[in-house]
């Protein structure tokens, strides 16, 4: 094959590759474009040498085969937040091969999106108000606010320890619940707001987690929902929204993740359930896609080039469309889920489309990656 990419994964215990099955279809779609997809971690970087010692799937053997190969001139960078220790080494690996040339630059915290999204007067209506946790004086004040708040680590995927606090009747209590840094599911308990701290002691709340206003997101038997847009570039290098799927959390859980155990939907069957009048499902469609297209242009503009970006977006009861998280390391397994082939094999095909679009072209000067903030993650949340 005349083209090779890279893709940047990173081991779990046992040498696990999280990703393996999309990995698979990469390197079969891969085939058919004529380009040779090689899985490496920065454990299996011969920097000496410039080599990787790679993965690579044959369809013909049905087998994954190990090989020694070049460093490929682009990489997909599809490493995950799994602790400090991962992003230490995914940062020093990057910082290594500053020349090395990516499909996506790494981003920043939750809070500094947050501030970014924010000056920009087309995006900011969308945003819930988030402030750093500081301290519990200030959580009971923005308790006072909002009827439902959140406290999310700046530096998180999936779902883990996120905590949901909504007043009740009396407003002197609140009802918390949520899923714990593991991802299980923490119990709902009425406690005070001079309590929180005490009952988190240990997730060092100033140190790593933003306060949130919560959106309304339960639907009529209770479940949560919430709407996962995947954004691309395509062939030609444009935005292109690929598709937009609804995921409706477990019972008793706040998050609506699929790794959490949520349902996918698609878009289309949700909206029309909550919101009878075609006309204004198809303005809610409309807002959401100008939403998304819209931060993934503003991420890539103080960032520097990205090739795909996910957002979770809420719908409240009004139909006013909402922004949640930016995740620039989004899963398409959502489309999967829901049936549509077609959606999911664009969301396969277009990181590699791109790829050899870029390949094609003379190189531009690259954006240097932003200086980490401590122990920040390479997916963010705004």
């Amino acid at each position: 094959m005349s083209h090779q990419i890279g893709v940047l994964a990173m081991y779990l215990p046992g040498r696990r590759l999280e990703e393996i099955s999309f990995f698979r279809k990469l390197c079969v779609a891969g085939n058919k474009l004529g380009l040779e997809v090689l899985i490496f971690t920065p454990d299996d970087m011969d920097s000496a040498r410039g080599r990787i010692h790679a993965m690579t799937y044959n369809a013909n053997r049905a087998a994954w085969l190990r090989k020694w190969a070049p460093v490929p001139p682009l990489i997909y960078d599809r490493c995950r937040y799994h602790g400090a220790h991962n992003y230490r080494k995914l940062t020093r690996f990057r910082q290594k091969h500053a020349k090395l040339r990516y499909l996506g630059r790494m981003m920043a915290s939750k809070w500094t999106v947050h501030q970014l999204l924010s000056e920009h007067p087309q995006i900011a209506p969308h945003l819930p108000a988030t402030v750093r946790y500081k301290d519990a004086k200030e959580l009971a004040s923005f308790l006072k606010r909002y009827p439902v708040v959140f406290l999310k680590p700046k530096n998180g995927t999936g779902g883990r320890g996120i905590i949901r606090l909504q007043r009740t009747a009396g407003g002197t209590t609140y009802l918390m619940q949520g899923r714990d840094p593991h991802r299980r599911i923490i119990p709902a308990r009425r406690i005070t707001a001079s309590q929180i701290p005490a009952r988190l002691a240990g997730w060092k709340l100033s140190e790593k987690y933003i306060v949130q206003q919560g959106i309304p997101l339960e639907l009529n038997n209770g479940r949560v929902h919430d709407f996962r847009m995947l954004i691309q570039k395509d062939g030609q290098g444009r935005w292109q929204v690929t598709g937009c799927a609804g995921r409706i959390g477990p019972k008793a859980s706040v998050t609506s993740n699929l790794h959490g155990g949520g349902k996918a939907v698609p878009m289309e069957t949700l909206l029309r359930q909550r919101f009878k009048s075609p006309s204004k499902v198809d303005e809610i469609r409309e807002q959401a896609y100008a939403l998304g297209l819209n931060v993934a242009e503003q991420i890539e503009k103080h960032f520097g080039p990205q090739c795909e970006t996910g957002i979770d977006l809420a719908v409240d009861p009004k139909g006013n469309v909402w922004l949640l998280e930016v995740n620039p390391k989004p899963s398409r397994e959502v489309f999967r889920r829901i049936g549509e082939k077609e959606t999911y094999r664009q969301a396969i095909y277009r990181p590699l489309e791109y790829a050899l679009w870029l390949m094609q072209r003379p190189k531009s000067p690259e954006k240097a990656d932003p200086v980490p903030e401590p122990q920040a993650e390479a997916g963010v949340t705004a």
